[in-house]
């Protein structure tokens, strides 16, 4: 009776939001130019060409959150499906949300009094000065609300990979309100630090070229801190054997995000041009190259090449390449599947004889790929890739000064992702329950928090 009153009071405030947004929406006056006094510069021609691409890579990167729902879903036991799938569609509702009112705001805004951490969440409020012309700084070529655009799919599914690591588990409207408070809180800030051209990172010449870092790398930190936050599965803490329900829908789910990926990474160029052809083609060979690698250790390590073992080895091939896949060349884009694809392996199969219960890995797969692909990035950039900018690469040029901007960025990502993320599950937990009861555990998701099931 207690958690029924929470839920309807936790989704009463929930509708008291969207009344409040629609009715601002309705009656908010914004101007629909880009052009306001701030930046009087920042009209551009517009390419048909460029704007064209980001259109079908903006959609091709919406199309990874489905599948990361197939790929995720297939993965759990057959009583969290639905749940499972659920908590990665329903992200595409609350990010949009909280970004046209002011995520996009707080990460492409303007600096606020010159931090270099965060976006003034005035500039850009209910996507004021968010028009169709292009933007000198951020947005060349193509209207700068098509960018806004490309950019909410990027923020939609990095709460939505967290939801792999405590699976089967969560309260559904407590994942709600952690999911908004984290885009808010670490997502816009780790965006604005890395990608607009005053964060920090941004300055200090970090490289992420498609959200290794931002996506990644704070997806995974704050996936560990809900496992420990969130406790053991009954059925972990007993030993029990946890099947993947449906494997076609793993295989589903992969062949989605691999298809979107080329969206997600040759995108990030926001042009069509050569830079977005390195990108696409350095995604697939990575992706392919982990997947063949990590089936192959796996039968070294005495198991059997399994289909779900060649599509997490593939994902983890496209999250180690993301950060460096518009500046290296393609041979070290292999290398860098094939490392990342053995280094996620043994992180995996070091936690899973831990006691931290990761559900699916998402701390092993995206934490250690995407930290593996920055340093990785930081080694191999080639100079000739990065128009105006040069990539400094250790290896390529035997310059330190991008390693060691890239080792200061992950402290820094790292220890806000992490601890970030820690505080605030804890916060959630004193809103409203974090973690179903042991019974609504045992009866599964799907039915204890929304009545469905796929049995039939």
């Amino acid at each position: 009776m207690k958690e029924l009153v929470s839920n309807k009071l936790m989704v009463l405030g929930a509708f008291s939001v969207l009344t409040i947004v629609c009715l601002m929406g309705a009656f908010y006056h914004v101007n629909n130019s880009t052009i306001h006094p701030a930046a009087a510069d920042v009209q551009k021609a517009l390419s048909s060409g460029d704007a064209a691409w980001m259109l079908v890579a903006t959609a091709l990167v919406l199309l990874m959150t489905p599948g990361l729902a197939f790929f995720y879903g297939g993965m759990v036991n057959t009583k969290n499906i639905i749940s499972t799938m659920l908590q990665s569609f329903i992200a595409l509702g609350v990010i949009s949300l909280i970004w046209f009112v002011v995520g996009f705001s707080l990460a492409f805004g303007d600096d606020f009094h010159g931090w270099g951490i965060i976006g003034n969440p005035m500039t850009h409020f209910m996507l004021n000065n968010v028009g169709v012309e292009a933007h000198s700084r951020m947005a060349s070529g193509i209207p700068f609300m098509l960018f806004c655009a490309f950019q909410l799919k990027f923020a939609i599914i990095t709460p939505a990979l967290i939801s792999g690591s405590f699976a089967e588990r969560v309260h559904f409207w407590a994942y709600i309100v952690f999911i908004s408070l984290f885009s808010l809180v670490i997502y816009c800030p780790l965006a604005h630090m890395a990608w607009h051209p005053d964060g920090v990172f941004s300055q200090w010449g970090v490289l992420d070229f498609a959200g290794g870092t931002v996506v990644h790398i704070s997806a995974g930190c704050a996936a560990l801190a809900g496992a420990l936050v969130l406790g053991r599965r009954q059925a972990h803490v007993e030993g029990q054997s946890s099947l993947p329900a449906n494997i076609p829908f793993v295989i589903l789910g992969t062949g989605l995000l691999w298809f979107g990926w080329f969206g997600f990474n040759a995108g990030s160029a926001l042009a069509a041009n050569g830079q977005a052809v390195r990108a696409f083609m350095n995604t697939n060979m990575a992706s392919a190259i982990a997947a063949i690698t990590w089936i192959s250790f796996d039968v070294l390590k005495g198991k059997k090449a399994s289909a779900v073992g060649a599509c997490v080895g593939a994902v983890v091939g496209l999250v180690a390449i993301t950060p460096a896949a518009g500046y290296v060349q393609y041979g070290p884009s292999l290398f860098i599947g094939f490392a990342a694809a053995i280094i996620s392996n043994s992180a995996a199969d070091f936690f899973n004889k831990t006691s931290i219960d990761d559900t699916l890995d998402v701390f092993a797969c995206h934490g250690i790929g995407g930290i593996s692909g920055m340093f990785l990035t930081a080694l191999f950039a080639a100079e000739s890739s990065i128009p105006g900018q040069g990539g400094r690469g250790l290896l390529t040029t035997g310059d330190p000064a991008l390693f060691i901007a890239h080792f200061k960025a992950l402290l820094i990502v790292v220890s806000l992702a992490f601890g970030g993320g820690y505080l605030l599950f804890k916060l959630v937990a004193l809103i409203t329950p974090l973690r179903v009861d042991p019974t609504a555990e045992v009866e599964g998701l799907d039915m204890s928090q929304h009545d469905e099931t796929i049995m039939v």
